[in-house]
């Protein structure tokens, strides 16, 4: 009997040895989600990967109130990565890309009801066109001036910047937004983010020239360092993060490290 009983515990300690091991090795690979959302509003075919509902990003952005994430400014984070101070857990950073109308009509609203910090990338070239789907100035400042949203260059215009082969007109798409930007809003402009996430060496070099504090791309890859301010990765929160756990699970911190993980297994 005292045989067993020393097997018994023997077994539980090596079980509980593995599960605090587990626990390191997993908070080892965590990384503070910057999520990424693009359109917000009806009508999408279900298989596009850009767009959630108005009541999902509601339910999305009050699942994150009610259980007290860290949200803060992808500003904020960007200084913590640089600095290479701890991040707190639960901590977590929200971005819009490229300034559509619905980031004033459907998700302002939202984050000003909930109070919750974000980032919106505009495309400078669009602002206030004659469609009227894009955001206008008096919509961006309106939101400046709430505290709650910064905003951040998404270039001059949508071409991603690796087609682009002159680099008087690549540090054009980098400089001048910044310069624009600035300008209209009375503001320095700190952040960049990578038309379609796309970018080379020359061209994350030129983002730090132009004085920017970092740079969000999508997901750059495995070997990509996650303490590269100027290669921040983030996590598009598309349609299947209508069911509150897919979007619990990419807010975690650890599927976006997972997922690069398993692209990097299948390219073997």
């Amino acid at each position: 009997m005292p045989r067993i009983k020393k097997l018994i515990l023997f077994i539980v300690l090596i079980l509980l040895a593995a599960v605090i091991l587990l626990a390191v090795l997993i908070r080892q690979h965590y990384i503070a989600p910057i999520i990424m959302y693009h359109y917000v509003h009806y009508g999408a075919n279900a298989d596009d990967k850009l767009v959630v509902t108005p009541e999902a990003f509601q339910r999305q952005m009050r699942f994150l109130k009610e259980r007290r994430y860290n949200v803060i400014s992808l500003e904020e984070l960007a200084v913590l990565i640089k600095e290479k101070r701890k991040i707190p857990a639960r901590t977590i950073a929200i971005t819009i890309d490229d300034g559509h109308r619905d980031n004033y009509d459907q998700i302002y609203p939202v984050l000003k009801k909930y109070n919750l910090p974000a980032t919106m990338f505009v495309i400078i070239d669009e602002i206030g066109r004659a469609q009227n789907d894009k955001l206008s100035w008096s919509q961006i400042k309106e939101m400046r001036d709430s505290g709650l949203i910064s905003f951040g260059s998404h270039a001059l215009g949508a071409e991603p910047l690796v087609n682009i082969k002159s680099e008087e007109e690549l540090k054009r798409q980098i400089f001048e937004s910044k310069k624009i930007l600035e300008e209209k809003l009375d503001k320095e402009v700190k952040i960049f983010s990578y038309p379609e996430g796309l970018f080379n060496a020359k061209i994350k070099k030129m983002v730090i020239e132009a004085g920017y504090l970092a740079a969000v791309s999508t997901s750059p890859g495995i070997d990509s360092p996650s303490d590269d301010a100027f290669a921040l990765k983030r996590q598009r929160i598309s349609q299947n993060a209508d069911n509150l756990f897919i979007f619990y699970v990419q807010a975690s911190g650890y599927y976006g490290p997972v997922r690069e993980f398993q692209r990097s297994f299948k390219k073997r």
